[in-house]
């Protein structure tokens, strides 16, 4: 890839299914433009780009995070339960003995 040229991958994943779509974006491109340029969100009812469910390569990021070559954009799902609410419940469930 040349020098004013990066190539991307954008990724959303729900239980049932999995999305990528690989660009070859501008160099200085953000998060936010790889996401748009993706279309993903049109397309996945309920995804929701929020600035706490975007990563790069597992790791939360700004939307503004400037991208490198090769990189792979997350758009994560929003959780359900809170893993802390999770934790507490499975405790309670093992007290019990269930």
């Amino acid at each position: 890839m040349g020098a004013d040229r990066i190539r991307v991958e954008v990724v959303a994943a729900w239980p049932q299914r999995q999305w990528m779509v690989e660009l070859d974006l501008p160099a200085g491109s953000t998060v936010a433009d790889a996401v748009e340029r993706s279309g993903l969100v049109e397309r996945i009812p309920g995804l929701e780009p929020r600035d706490d469910h975007l990563g790069v390569f597992g790791r939360l990021c700004r939307p503004d995070r400037e991208l490198a070559d090769g990189d792979r954009v997350e758009i994560y799902r929003p959780l359900k339960l809170d893993p802390k609410t999770i934790r507490r419940i499975n405790a309670e469930r093992q007290r019990r003995g269930e």
